[in-house]
């Protein structure tokens, strides 16, 4: 019987990680150029101060007219697009690194039923979001 060396593993070891890693690289071969730059989720924090609830989203690239901010049933939703012009000269681009996304994207969070929705206040400056 041949001997094999121990590996350890932590407990939060999934065999289907590697599975996954493996599938996301086999399905990279067969994208095109500018697949991996059409989808992107802004980040968002959410704290709370002595006068409330605080979301701040980086939304770079937007103007305020292409957000949406909606509360209903005491759910806060942020949605918009961010859309980039693509020139011929785009398409015949080999990009070496591309991590810029594009595309429309929708968040929500659910707000305590304490909150005043007439209260809320939201402003835009510099491509960041405060609600």
């Amino acid at each position: 019987m041949p001997i094999t060396k121990y590996r350890f593993r932590p407990a939060s070891y999934s065999p289907w990680r590697d599975l996954e890693v493996a599938q996301n690289r086999l399905a990279g071969l067969f994208d095109s150029p500018l697949a991996s730059r059409t989808s992107w989720t802004p980040s968002v924090n959410v704290s709370e101060t002595k006068d409330g609830l605080e979301l701040t989203a980086d939304l770079p690239g937007l103007s305020q007219d292409d957000l949406t901010i909606e509360l209903e049933n005491n759910v806060l939703t942020i949605s918009g697009e961010k859309t980039e012009p693509i020139t011929e000269a785009d398409v015949e681009q080999r990009f070496h690194v591309s991590e810029r996304g594009y595309g429309a994207f929708r968040r929500a969070f659910t707000v305590p039923w304490t909150v005043d929705g007439e209260g809320i206040v939201a402003t835009f400056e510099s491509g960041v979001l405060t609600v």
